[in-house]
């Protein structure tokens, strides 16, 4: 059996009508931009990121995926993906909330029928509203529980850990029946009686990206805050459906990448205007230090592998969702292969690149002013919440023995 490759079929240009990639991205490359001017003292206040949400809203990347007629920016996922990405290399943690955002804001058209309703609605009111999306779809241990009582279903428990709950005007979020034992996507207003968010993580990176615990506390959950069932095996659900793992997945690729990206940049640029102590004659990152030319080459190579694995896992999910309800389940497999591959290339780029550059810099990596800790910091935090061991496992026992790989939502 060959190493995964694109399902058949054409990559979709976006069909949604609205402004376009190259507009999209120019709006991003800006917003990075300004998060990248303060991005240092943001980083080390570690407050809450409303003021950076803001940002967000105001250049419409909110917005980015619903659909133009629905009030919204009417972009892909490729758009998205990239957005994600350039965002993260200036600022990995509000990376991540974006794209925690895209994928939980979508995930009603991933679960629900083809042309939902229900799904339609959400996007409509999000759009006109301007909702930031949290919470996190993982399975977790206990569960949150909906339960049936006089007064209807209400939810209770505690998620240790979800993204951006702390600035979130919606979450969507794993439950399990209390009678049945069925897993279900619930949407929740925050703001409603009896949930509580707190912000006691205390992460040693990540630190904006507004991660949380959430506690709910009899919560009333109305039939329409009820998105779908979350089976735990694919044959169970339809591969257009369960192809909301990889294209989630691929997010944290995006991210991954985007910090690689963002620490070789600022590294590059500190290198081309600083100069070594120990060595005052050869100036750091020159063409008389080899030491750091090879340490840069390695690394860029090694981003750049992770970049075009990537490209090719993109054209993947982007046939898989051009294939909607006609996806097959070995399809379905070999894009979900294919993307494990991208996160174990762009994490190791990511976790290489963001150590190795503090020594290509050298003893002034250490200056808290200068902030290259923060890059590191991100992405070993998130690379300990989306560890890709076990993934790869998978992929080789998909590659031996033409096992699909477990249906399994990002974190």
């Amino acid at each position: 059996m060959d190493v995964a490759t694109a399902p058949s079929g054409p990559v979709p240009e976006s069909d949604r009508t609205g402004p376009g990639r190259t507009h999209w991205l120019r709006v991003a490359r800006d917003a990075a931009d300004d998060l990248a001017t303060d991005a240092v003292t943001r980083e080390q206040a570690g407050k809450a990121p409303f003021d950076e949400v803001s940002r967000l809203r105001e250049a419409g990347l909110l917005t980015l995926l619903v659909p133009a007629e629905a009030g919204g920016g009417g972009a892909d996922w490729p758009t998205a993906y990239a957005v994600v990405r350039e965002i993260a290399a200036a600022d990995g943690a509000i990376g991540q909330l974006l794209g925690c955002h895209y994928f939980l804001s979508w995930s009603a058209r991933f679960l629900t029928a083809p042309d939902s309703a229900l799904a339609a609605r959400l996007e409509q009111r999000s759009a006109a509203q301007q909702w930031c999306w949290g919470g996190g779809l993982a399975r977790q241990e206990p569960p949150l529980t909906l339960a049936r009582t006089a007064r209807g279903q209400v939810l209770d428990g505690r998620q240790s850990y979800a993204a951006g709950v702390l600035v979130a005007d919606r979450l969507v979020v794993r439950a399990v029946r209390a009678d049945t034992g069925e897993a279900l996507a619930v949407v929740v207003d925050p703001a409603r009686h009896g949930v509580r968010t707190d912000g006691d993580a205390d992460t040693f990176g990540q630190r904006l990206a507004a991660g949380g615990g959430v506690e709910f506390d009899a919560v009333p959950v109305a039939a329409g805050d009820i998105l779908a069932s979350l089976p735990a095996d694919e044959d169970m659900l339809s591969p257009r459906t369960a192809l909301a793992a990889p294209v989630g997945r691929l997010v944290s690729v995006q991210l991954l990448l985007g910090m690689a990206e963002g620490v070789l940049a600022e590294a590059r640029e500190y290198s081309r205007t600083g100069s070594a102590p120990w060595h005052p004659a050869w100036p750091v990152g020159t063409p008389h230090d080899p030491q750091v030319l090879t340490a840069y080459g390695e690394l860029t190579v090694l981003t750049r592998s992770a970049s075009a694995l990537t490209d090719q896992a993109l054209e993947a999910v982007c046939g898989g969702l051009a294939r909607g309800e006609d996806l097959t389940y070995d399809e379905y497999a070999d894009i979900s292969v294919l993307v494990t591959m991208a996160e174990a290339a762009s994490s190791k780029a990511a976790q290489e690149s963001t150590t190795r550059a503090l020594d290509t810099i050298g003893a002034r990596s250490v200056s808290a002013r200068l902030g290259f800790d923060r890059f590191w910091r991100n992405a070993r935090t998130h690379t300990l919440y989306e560890p890709v061991a076990h993934r790869l496992r998978d992929v080789g026992d998909y590659f031996l023995n033409g096992a699909h790989p477990p249906f399994a939502l990002p974190a």
